[in-house]
């Protein structure tokens, strides 16, 4: 018996990273999952993006633990997309009562012009956002089950890293945005028994912070070095780490936990 037994999420940037391993995590205690992902590459990301096998590869891991998944390419940013990918998953797999709002990029590559720069993390990291709950809350009121929604965060979203770059400050912005939208979603759907949270993480081991990209941001922005330092003797946490406090807040553990923000920070923010 799983905690999540019987229920369905709807995951967005499942291709890999913290989004394939929240669809995992979930699967581990019993959940299906609808799982979304761009799968191309932006212009002003400097790190390669998702792929398309590597959202297959996470159908396969999801399939590990017998649950079902139903996997779709999609932006996040193109709300008609997001919508049709959603109401298919709901079509196979029933009502979702899980929602992971995941999908995000980093701060922007040397190449990409301001604009361009704003305009993609943005658009990604906060009206994806926006987008994810206003695609999956009217289901979830429709069918009147409760539910449990978690948007991701940052610890960038509660402090101000100080880098006056258009893709830090947009990146900041958003995710300072993200909160704002999760306290105000969480105070509309307590009524319903929708749960809504937020998880702030500090850099995670996943492709936007690894390989090198986190140290080559670093060493052009060493100020960066400083906002990024853990109390505690990590440079990094694991996907899983974030993974398991999603786990918690959707399960009924945390059935009285909205409006919150969970730092899986390492110390980060006390520290400052």
């Amino acid at each position: 018996m799983g905690k999540l037994d019987g229920r369905v999420a709807f995951i967005t940037g499942a291709a890999r990273g913290q989004g394939r391993s929240h669809a995992i995590r979930l699967a581990q205690e019993g959940a299906d999952v609808i799982a979304v992902d761009i799968c191309e590459q932006l212009g002003s990301v400097q790190y390669p993006m998702g792929t398309a096998e590597e959202l297959e590869q996470t159908v396969r891991e999801v399939e590990k633990f017998g649950r079902r998944i139903v996997a779709r390419q999609a932006d996040v940013r193109d709300v008609t997309a997001l919508k049709q990918a959603f109401d298919e998953g709901r079509a196979e797999l029933g009502p979702v009562d899980i929602v992971l709002a995941n999908a995000g990029i980093g701060a922007g590559g040397a190449v990409a012009s301001e604009d361009q720069e704003w305009d993609e993390v943005v658009g990604v990291n906060l009206k994806g956002v926006w987008n994810t709950g206003r695609v999956a809350i009217p289901s979830m009121l429709e069918h009147g089950g409760g539910g449990s929604i978690v948007l991701t965060s940052s610890t960038g979203g509660l402090m101000g890293v100080g880098i006056p770059t258009a893709g830090f400050l947009g990146y900041t912005a958003a995710k300072h945005g993200v909160i704002g939208l999760m306290r105000s979603w969480a105070n509309f759907l307590a009524p319903h028994n929708i749960r809504v949270n937020s998880v702030a993480p500090t850099a995670v081991r996943t492709p936007m912070a690894g390989d090198g990209n986190l140290q080559a941001i670093m060493e052009h922005a060493p100020e960066l070095a400083r906002a990024l330092s853990n109390a505690m003797p990590v440079d990094l946490v694991e996907p899983l780490d974030v993974s398991n406090a999603i786990a918690w807040l959707v399960s009924d553990d945390a059935r009285y936990v909205t409006g919150t923000v969970v730092p899986v920070d390492a110390g980060q923010l006390n520290k400052r």
